[in-house]
């Protein structure tokens, strides 16, 4: 899987930075402490700034003067488009309208200190850009955690990524990772939307009101998770119950009808690749043998998120991220396998059409 991680041909560095834990990925730098949003940008490659420049092209017509000399025609200018523009390195990062405010990447950091002012103790664990920097991203750990059972651990992130090239706006997510195994647990919490956008905008009254807001979602999202996982870790599940909801919960919905009906012939065979490899993690991972895991719909559950983890290989690290967080596959997945076991949960096989 390559990285897409930004290479800097000036500093001779990669643009990420993580605390302790050396990346996947192997690249960037390491620091022992977390830092401050300064030190963080720094140690990121994200002290850079990015500019507006106006837009322009050549016809390509040509005309003959009066002396039979050949004169060009002139640039023309593109109204109410422009180019984004790295300064530091002069280049081209996206193109944009007139109304487009760029976001710096300082700025994205001052969603956090905002919280940080407010004396809540968040902490910068990773930070880095894609491609030439189009493209930034920002976890912070917040500190405390959701506890399943005795030795099951779930740390809570917000998840910050931004774009420099007029594709989507400042996007801030509660995201909590299981420590056991690094899985990041998307959950379909009923009423509660964990994602706060945020308009290319310098408003700092608006960035203050969405961090406060997406730091709400956070806390409230923990309490929920904590008490809905620490259930689940409770209810007993068979293994051909996981296998039917692993099943479920991969399916495309063209699929869904055929595993229910028990159509083998028309199951395609990638998808029944897919699933035998997410049930073999539920099976046989050293973190599906924990006392919260093992024949528990919390298990289950972990098995999909694992899944898509740690055994999919994906194209590259953004493509992972997208899919994950963003509403891809992983993520629509996982939301669907978070119904199935909570629907498990109250109403047993049933709910996966064994009965």
């Amino acid at each position: 899987m390559s990285h897409n991680i930004h290479f800097n041909e000036q500093t001779g560095q990669h643009s990420f930075f993580s605390v302790k834990e050396k990346a996947w990925h192997g690249l960037g730098q390491i620091v022992a402490d977390y830092p401050t949003s300064a030190a963080a940008i720094e140690y990121a490659g994200l002290n850079y700034e990015v500019v507006k420049s106006p837009l322009f092209c050549n016809s390509g017509a040509i005309s003959i003067g009066e002396g039979g000399e050949i004169i060009e025609s002139e640039n023309i200018g593109v109204p109410d488009f422009y180019a984004t523009l790295r300064t530091d390195c002069n280049k081209v990062l996206g193109v944009v309208g007139k109304d487009y405010e760029i976001v710096q990447n300082t700025e994205a950091f001052a969603f956090f200190d905002s919280l940080l002012e407010n004396s809540y103790d968040i902490r910068y664990e990773t930070a880095g850009a894609l491609g030439n920097g189009e493209r930034i991203f920002i976890t912070a750990k917040l500190p405390d955690y959701i506890r399943v059972g005795n030795e099951d651990v779930i740390e809570k992130y917000i998840f910050l990524t931004t774009s420099h090239d007029g594709s989507g706006s400042i996007t801030a997510a509660f995201t909590p990772i299981r420590i056991v195994c690094n899985n990041t647990l998307n959950a379909a919490l009923k009423n509660m939307d964990r994602v706060v956008r945020i308009k290319h905008t310098s408003n700092a009254k608006q960035r203050l009101e969405q961090a406060h807001k997406v730091l709400l979602i956070a806390n409230n999202a923990g309490s929920q998770l904590e008490y809905t996982f620490n259930h689940w870790a409770k209810v007993r599940i068979t293994d051909k119950e996981v296998k039917r909801l692993i099943e479920l919960a991969l399916a495309s919905k063209e699929t869904v009808a055929f595993v229910k009906e028990g159509k083998e012939d028309k199951i395609p065979t990638a998808f029944k690749n897919r699933c035998t490899d997410a049930f073999s993690y539920a099976m046989l991972n050293n973190t599906q043998q924990l006392e919260t895991t093992k024949g528990t719909v919390f298990g289950a559950f972990n098995a999909i998120t694992g899944y898509y983890q740690n055994v999919l290989d994906y194209k590259n690290e953004e493509a992972k991220v997208k899919s994950i967080i963003y509403g891809g596959t992983a993520f629509s997945s996982t939301e669907k396998a978070f119904e199935l076991c909570d629907n498990f949960s109250r109403y047993g096989a049933e709910a996966l059409f064994l009965n």
